[in-house]
């Protein structure tokens, strides 16, 4: 086996077992500064659903990333000791809020053994729980991208959906407003409105159709000014690139960002004091290309080398 190399992500990438960027899967927490978890959930979609399958295809899409950013220089893997800890394992997935529940049950493991997450949904709905557990003692900030404010109310019967994710964690205390941005806000709605919540509570909301005039260096540098220096939650909804880019989506909105802009964005976070961060709303049954799963585990990648900066500053503090 001398020809085996020693580094199993350098590995040829048809072998092995697929977990994210072909890292080892560690039931161990002790010796990590960062896991992977998958959140194959989609109990919280309004229209189409297969979400839940989006972890798994993201694994497997995400052997085909490398361990440097060209880009950027940043190896994460140098940074940190990362691993897959597999996923937060929905035992009541019929039951939206009780699934909600079991998601922080999971989350609140990860905060308590000193992990930083970075997900993989799923739908929107997750990073409810999520900021649940990460803002218990004190509220998070958020850079947030996406085509939906996700700031909405009552849908059918329910407060908890993947378009109100962010509402009720304001309201629950855990998501400081004053420090969340949302970009790429974009497409037809029904209620003039819908997004009222995000301005009320003092969000900074970047409309898609600002974003030709502002540039995506303005917009960076915007996004580090309401964030500032605290504590900071990353979100990015594939459902902000255009639909030619990542159509495996349950709410597609044409007129959206490019894979590279998408790319640009998260690199030029770099320097926020990102506690933890998700990829949500792949759904591989509207995309049989694999192109959606794809592009997203290139951008949990991009997600994982800011958090890795991140995570790598407050440990050298």
């Amino acid at each position: 086996m001398s020809n085996v190399p020693d580094n199993p992500m350098t590995r040829p990438r048809y072998t092995g077992i697929p977990t994210f960027m072909r890292l080892p899967y560690a039931e161990d927490w002790s010796d990590l500064d960062i896991g992977l978890i998958g959140v194959p959930y989609d109990g919280g979609v309004t229209n189409r659903p297969g979400t839940r399958h989006g972890p798994r295809e993201l694994r497997n899409q995400s052997s085909l990333t490398r361990t440097i950013n060209q880009a950027t220089g940043i190896s994460p893997y140098e940074l940190c000791r990362i691993a897959d800890i597999g996923d937060a394992y929905i035992e009541r997935p019929f039951s939206l809020e009780e699934a909600h529940q079991q998601i922080q049950g999971f989350f609140d493991g990860v905060v308590a053994a000193g992990l930083v997450p970075v997900s993989a949904g799923g739908d929107h709905s997750i990073s409810l729980p999520i900021l649940r557990a990460l803002g218990k003692d004190r509220p998070v900030g958020m850079v947030h991208i996406d085509a939906h404010c996700d700031t909405g109310d009552d849908y059918l019967g329910s407060r908890f959906h993947h378009g109100a994710p962010f509402s009720r964690a304001v309201e629950e205390g855990v998501l400081d407003p004053k420090r969340t941005i949302q970009i790429g806000i974009r497409g037809g709605i029904n209620d003039r409105d819908i997004w009222s919540f995000s301005h009320t509570s003092g969000m900074r909301v970047i409309y898609m159709h600002e974003v030709p005039a502002m540039g995506l260096d303005a917009i960076i540098a915007e996004a580090h000014r309401v964030v500032g220096d605290g504590p900071t939650y990353f979100t990015f909804d594939i459902d902000a690139l255009d639909p030619a880019y990542a159509p495996g989506t349950g709410t597609p909105e044409i007129g959206g960002f490019t894979s590279l802009d998408g790319q640009r964005l998260i690199r030029g976070m770099t320097g926020i004091d990102f506690v933890g961060a998700d990829l949500v709303e792949v759904s591989p049954p509207f995309d049989p290309s694999g192109n959606t799963a794809l592009v997203g585990a290139n951008l949990l990648f991009e997600l994982l080398c800011v958090v890795a900066q991140a995570t790598e500053k407050r440990k050298s503090e």
